[in-house]
């Protein structure tokens, strides 16, 4: 694989934890290289790892340990998009488990800060319905979810108005 854009991750020492984890919850992830630091990079001692390359849902990133100076900010995040209400549930769990927090409208950070979007294919088929109003009702009742829950947009998008 040799992408045009590759998304480059930075963290303070534990990027090849992230990586792995990242490879283990996640499918089509696995790691391609890891790299040690040379004796003059000033962030990273000589022979710790420097930079992991991984594949990550079928995308190729690149994890770099560069120190403390820079955090992870909700300017950006990735978008999961799950076929069915398990695999969202099963990711929900993996990506807010040991530290990880819970934010809105299906969106989380993990425990090293990175947000993420965990989003069912259903929510995005509902949002953009040919009928505003199922699409109006769907949005209404995923801005009141924190993990996003199917059978709960179904009803909300099929409701009748009273």
């Amino acid at each position: 694989m040799n992408p045009k854009i590759q998304p480059c991750l930075w963290f303070d020492g534990d990027a090849e934890e992230a990586m792995n984890y990242y490879v283990n919850h996640l499918p089509d992830s696995h790691i391609v290289s890891i790299a040690k630091s040379p004796a003059d990079n000033p962030s990273t001692a000589e022979g710790e790892v420097l930079t992991v390359e991984a594949v990550i849902a079928g995308q190729p990133f690149l994890a770099l340990n560069g120190g403390p100076a820079f955090k992870f900010t909700e300017a950006v995040s990735f978008q999961v998009i799950c076929d069915d209400q398990a695999e969202t549930d099963r990711l929900w769990a993996a990506l807010t488990a040991d530290g990880g927090e819970e934010v809105a409208c299906g969106w989380l950070k993990d425990r090293w800060g990175l947000s993420w979007q965990i989003v069912p294919r259903r929510l995005q088929e509902l949002i953009q319905h040919a009928d505003p109003d199922v699409a109006r009702r769907a949005m209404q009742a995923m801005m009141t979810m924190v993990k996003i829950d199917i059978a709960t947009l179904e009803d909300a998008a099929q409701a009748t108005p009273d």
